[in-house]
């Protein structure tokens, strides 16, 4: 009788356990922000010696990733992630000039999107993107004639492509990776050497220049930078396209900005068109769309650039001590409002 009594308290302690857990986990993943700050005590990783010597790209000369101790500053491939004061930006301004480049910057602005968000992502991009180079934008939309007038600086040109407007906002996203691909296989591809494509719900809040330029570049999401891998949201519906098993993922990348040259984004837009035109032959629709798809094709072909948090900063997480700059800021999400 004893045991039995003693057996049922310590299932009725385990389980007791076991919900605290998943409580403040719940806590810390959607719940309250205090808590959710707690996750800055999570290692991100530390780069060896021997690799940081050897960091160095086309676009910044000698890297500098020993200037920022505090965070992880290259990947396990060797490509760099690029923060505040690890690179020198008048070098990378004279690298990218000397190169004469001509640089796209790709924008959605479908619906009610146009309206709320894209006037000053573009007035913002003038002051902040790419200051001093040659760059085309390219607005897809389904409304030419709505696309507002922004005083552009020499050497700067916008190109506004029609798109027809789907039935559902998540169609939206999808279909963009298909629309990317035959425009970088047109004028686009013709027009730029290097193309960063971007959510238009965001506005550029500090320079962001040819530092983030490579021949293939992804974003760490500003939410899941310090998750440890088992918790990144990936796919795993082994049945999609997208799917990663269990184990697989270096970081998760945010689909909210992503680039490199004409070549490689053909190539990672054709990758996830077929994996989304797949799964919807199957009946399917992985987790976060298009972006499931992106980080797919991350895992099968590593970027040679991965840009930190500070390139795409959510002001929702709050302040943060190793967020130094942050270069571009998401708008307040009003999914009610904005999407049909």
């Amino acid at each position: 009788m004893v045991v039995k009594e003693g057996l049922r308290a310590w299932k009725r302690t385990f389980w007791r356990l076991i919900l605290l857990a998943l409580g403040l986990l719940y806590l810390l993943l959607y719940g309250i922000p205090i808590v959710r700050h707690l996750e800055v005590l999570i290692p991100m990783g530390v780069c060896s010696s021997a690799t940081m010597l050897l960091l160095r790209d086309n676009f910044t000369g000698v890297l500098l990733p020993w200037a920022r101790p505090e965070v992880l500053t290259c990947t396990s491939w060797g490509a760099p992630i690029i923060w505040d004061g690890t690179f020198n930006p008048d070098m990378a301004q004279q690298e990218a000039g000397e190169q004469n480049l001509t640089i796209g910057l790709t924008v959605f602005a479908v619906g009610r999107y146009l309206e709320k968000y894209l006037a000053r992502f573009l007035e913002t991009a003038e002051q902040h993107f790419m200051v001093g180079q040659r760059v085309v934008y390219y607005v897809f939309t389904d409304r030419p004639a709505a696309v507002p007038r922004v005083s552009l600086g020499a050497g700067r040109r916008l190109h506004v492509e029609r798109v027809e407007r789907a039935r559902r906002w998540q169609e939206v996203s999808m279909g963009r990776m298909r629309t990317l691909h035959e425009a970088l296989g047109g004028r686009l591809g013709r027009e730029a050497h290097f193309v960063l494509c971007m959510d238009v719900d965001q506005h550029f809040s500090s320079s962001f220049g040819p530092e983030a330029l490579a021949e293939s570049v992804a974003q760490l999401h500003a939410w899941h930078y310090h998750w440890p891998r088992r918790l990144l949201p990936f796919e795993r519906n082994a049945r999609s396209a997208a799917a990663l098993a269990p184990g697989d993922g270096d970081f998760y990348y945010h689909a909210a900005v992503f680039g490199g040259s004409v070549a490689a984004l053909r190539e990672l837009t054709a990758h996830c068109a077929r994996g989304m035109q797949r799964d919807r032959a199957r009946g399917l629709e992985a987790r976060w769309h298009d972006e499931s798809h992106l980080n797919k094709f991350f895992w099968l072909h590593k970027p040679a650039k991965v840009l930190s948090p500070e390139y795409c900063w959510s002001p929702d997480i709050g302040p943060r001590a190793e967020i130094h700059r942050p270069r571009l800021l998401w708008a307040p999400k009003e999914y009610t409002l904005l999407r049909d």
